[in-house]
């Protein structure tokens, strides 16, 4: 497994999002993040759940909101937010 992490510990995923996305809008509170990696990280495997049109992850507020097609399955996101090393603690309000 390759590490997105530069030398200087910048992070680059290599893409931008400029598209405007429509879809369902959840929030979630996510403890653990600490830096570029852990954003990188999130996005990458929460995107690739079915149903995923967008994910953006705030490090600072602790918050990943995902938009998906339809209703969000929350035991999924949460299962894989928990197999990549952190805790999903619930909706943020």
């Amino acid at each position: 497994m390759s590490s997105c992490c530069t030398p200087d510990g910048s992070c680059s995923t290599g893409t931008t999002q400029t598209a405007t996305v429509e879809g369902t809008t959840t929030v979630y509170a996510v403890s653990g993040m600490t830096c570029g990696h852990c954003k990188a990280t999130l996005t990458k495997v929460i995107g690739e759940l079915d149903g995923v049109l967008a994910v953006e992850v705030d490090v600072a507020a602790g918050r990943v909101t995902v938009t998906t097609a339809g209703a969000p399955d929350d035991a999924r996101i949460a299962e894989v937010v928990d197999e990549a090393g952190y805790e999903l603690t619930g909706r943020a309000a």
